[in-house]
């Protein structure tokens, strides 16, 4: 079980340091006005942020 629960814990790190690297790049896409990557990096985000949270929920659990 310990092994599960760390596993866990860092995909659930990894997926926050990844949202926070989409985050900037998203930023970067607006400042230079393309709309299209804008879009991506909020899908990307938005996918992101829900596995992370389906992740927590598992760890919650146990």
């Amino acid at each position: 079980m310990t092994d599960r629960k760390k596993r866990l814990k860092k995909g659930i790190s990894s997926l926050q340091k990844q949202v926070e690297l989409h985050e900037e790049k998203k930023k970067q896409a607006e400042e230079e006005n393309n709309e299209d990557l804008v879009r991506y990096y909020e899908k990307e985000i938005e996918a992101k942020e829900k596995t992370k949270q389906e992740k927590q929920a598992i760890l919650d659990k146990q």
